[in-house]
């Protein structure tokens, strides 16, 4: 090794100083990754694709909040895949998530049911509760991962309605033979009771009640109700959504693709959406008090509770479904109890908690 004369360095020193020797690159290139997100729901479609807590928001939310470093292409019901193709293009690696909702597949598995709404079940409230700090998120991941599916909740409707009918509904044998747009495990309710249950995407209700195809039709609420024009068809609206009493939106993730981001950005990917999960659901919960008002004041809906006779049978034939399902499989019973138990105990600190403040302090 060469010995550096005193003059050369301390001319090296100086010229460092005067900036104007390089400093080592120290900043790494970070990857960025490019995802596609498909939905059941079209482009458009309000609340689900668009608006406060949407898919376009979590897309937004993700690409923000990682400074660009994920960035996700949305594709609505249609544009890239089919709605109900989602579940298995993210499965296969096809596209890298999707948003839906869990009951959508439970043909997959009927324990998928638990994870957007059980009839009869937990509110906002007490959904979050079991999903978080109750285990219902470990076990949504569980049943997902031999499909390859990192779940994730990313938005709720909260309470929904039982939904819009051209008669009224004053016992049960009223069901008997009508034809009514229901969707998950509450179709399989109503048919026990003599309904012709159908599946049919959002933009495929309106026309269908209209032309007198189906009989009667559920939605969501009043403000995306209102959106369809239901109330336009049938005045009987009835509640409560005793089938939704809070609806789950689900971002899936497939699991190759979860695994190559990160620490920080998986942690992106859940804070944003963790937010879409309360943003939407707040949202809701304004635009339908307004929107409830207008559709009784302004748009001659009669509203009003089902009759207690029609509930305790839904009620019973609900019971007898979920208690088959659980006998033949034993991860839909593993999820069924960890719900029901996380239920128990929530309904008795309800009983002292949200059932006074309903009772006393808003008089209902």
């Amino acid at each position: 090794m060469k010995t550096m004369k005193r003059r050369d360095f301390t001319r090296l020193a100086l010229a460092g100083a005067a900036g104007t020797i390089a400093a080592p690159a120290v900043v790494k290139a970070q990857t960025t990754f490019n995802w596609k997100m498909t939905s059941f729901y079209g482009p458009n479609a309000y609340f689900y694709s668009t608006g406060p807590g949407s898919a376009k928001d979590l897309a937004k939310r993700i690409e923000e909040m990682s400074g660009g470093r994920i960035k996700i292409q949305f594709y609505g019901a249609g544009e890239l895949i089919p709605a109900n193709a989602g579940f298995d293009a993210v499965s296969s690696g096809t596209v890298e998530m999707n948003y839906a909702n869990s009951y959508f597949w439970t043909g997959k598995s009927f324990a998928a049911q638990y994870f957007t709404a059980v009839p009869f079940g937990l509110n906002f409230v007490g959904f979050n509760g079991w999903l978080y700090d109750g285990g219902g998120l470990e076990l949504w991941r569980e049943v997902y991962d031999r499909f390859n599916l990192v779940p994730f909740a990313c938005g709720n409707t909260g309470v929904q309605m039982t939904g819009w009918f051209r008669k009224p509904i004053e016992k049960p044998e009223d069901l008997k033979g009508l034809k009514m747009r229901i969707p998950g495990l509450a179709g399989r309710v109503y048919k026990e009771l003599g309904v012709d249950a159908l599946l049919l995407t959002p933009g495929d209700i309106f026309p269908s009640l209209e032309r007198g195809v189906i009989d009667a039709a559920e939605f969501v609420g009043p403000y995306l109700d209102r959106q369809l024009g239901l109330h336009k068809v049938a005045k009987y609206y009835y509640t409560t959504g005793w089938h939704e009493m809070a609806t789950t939106s689900e971002l899936t993730i497939n699991k190759a693709a979860w695994a190559k981001l990160p620490p920080d950005l998986k942690a992106i990917v859940e804070n944003a959406c963790m937010a879409c999960n309360a943003r939407g659901e707040a949202w809701l919960q304004k635009v339908n008090a307004e929107a409830m008002d207008d559709l009784i004041k302004n748009q001659g809906v009669h509203a009003g509770p089902l009759p207690d006779a029609v509930v305790e049978a839904l009620r019973k034939a609900n019971d007898k479904i979920l208690a088959e399902a659980v006998a033949k499989d034993p991860m839909t019973k593993k999820v069924h109890d960890s719900y029901m138990a996380y239920m128990a105990t929530y309904k008795q600190w309800a009983k002292y908690s949200e059932k006074p403040y309903y009772d006393r302090i808003l008089g209902i």
